[in-house]
């Protein structure tokens, strides 16, 4: 908001957790260690497939993107709320509100891009196998993985810029956890017909686009496993896709509960759930669900580990 604006709203004041009996401190509690976990669940994939040459591949290229948005989406919102526990105030500056609406947008956008193009190199390896390498190129891949990038951002920069005209008259009271584009034009008093048609036009190439490209891929999938005369093929070919479809429908589900909500809304408390699990949950179970299902990766732990255990092991032996 400009200076010369009349509102004169410098800080919004979060109403997400006021209707909540339990207390700050035990919430504390609970996103730090939601938090933690997220790190360090997402910070393991990173690592492994750093190391770890058998996941070298373009499904754990993609899968280390993955991680590293789901940290990137949960830092952008869960130290500001556990600032704001130990503070016993929930608030935000106008500027950090902006800031926070932007980089949201920006990393929760790559998401179901992302997520297409994990979907796109699960067609190539099952319907197009003699022409994988060549489909998935080391060259390819960086270029998808950099082009989801550069569409989300120039998502939530369309968003923060019209986002940043919006007046407040003095409203400054948010019904939410974290500042987002919709709870924003809800306290708005100026008009927000602009916003809401970028919305409605941005949602169709960052939401819809990417899930019927991912229906389209996985038809493509189904139609060529069921073409698989043998069980054993056919249970290898689906169990490589098990892990992603899961992701599929954790991801794009939250996004969608999150950003397309009846009109009447939801009520405060079930409005902080779906929050939550947006930005903590799904962050939280992404890793757990590749590194549960997937005998690769569960591989590459073991291996990092005894390697660990045996230089600490010979470390102290030493001493």
């Amino acid at each position: 908001m400009a200076a010369e604006n009349d509102t004169q709203v410098r800080e919004f004041i979060f109403l997400g957790f006021s209707g909540l009996p339990s207390h700050p401190a035990f919430l504390f509690v609970v996103f730090l260690a939601a938090y933690l976990a997220i790190l360090m669940g997402n910070l393991m994939i990173l690592i492994l497939v750093l190391v770890d040459s058998c996941l070298h591949s373009p499904m754990y290229f993609f899968l280390s993107h993955l991680s590293c948005l789901d940290i990137c989406v949960s830092t952008v919102v869960v130290p500001k709320i556990l600032v704001n526990f130990l503070r016993r105030q929930n608030t935000i500056s106008y500027e950090q509100c902006l800031a926070q609406t932007f980089f949201l947008i920006g990393f929760a956008g790559c998401e179901p891009a992302l997520i297409a193009v994990m979907a796109y190199d699960r067609y190539a390896a099952i319907c197009r196998p003699l022409h994988y390498s060549l489909l998935m190129s080391k060259r390819v891949c960086i270029q998808l993985a950099s082009a989801t990038w550069v569409w989300g951002f120039l998502d939530s920069a369309v968003h923060a810029a019209l986002a940043s005209q919006l007046s407040f008259c003095g409203a400054n009271q948010i019904p939410h956890i974290f500042c987002d584009v919709p709870p924003l034009l809800q306290i708005a008093c100026s008009d927000t017909r602009v916003n809401e048609l970028a919305n409605h036009i941005t949602s169709l190439f960052v939401g819809l686009f990417p899930i019927l490209f991912i229906i389209l891929s996985y038809i493509c999938i189904l139609a060529s496993v069921l073409r698989i005369h043998s069980k054993g093929g056919r249970r290898k070919a689906f169990s490589t896709c098990a892990s992603h479809l899961i992701i599929v429908i954790l991801c794009i589900g939250n996004g969608f509960l999150n950003y397309n909500k009846p009109s009447a809304g939801y009520s405060l408390e079930i409005d902080t759930l779906v929050s939550a699990m947006f930005c903590i949950v799904t962050p939280m179970l992404n890793p757990l669900i590749y590194s549960l299902r997937n005998k690769e990766v569960k591989g590459a732990f073991r291996k990092v580990l005894n390697k660990w255990t045996d230089c600490f092991i010979f470390g102290w032996k030493r001493q």
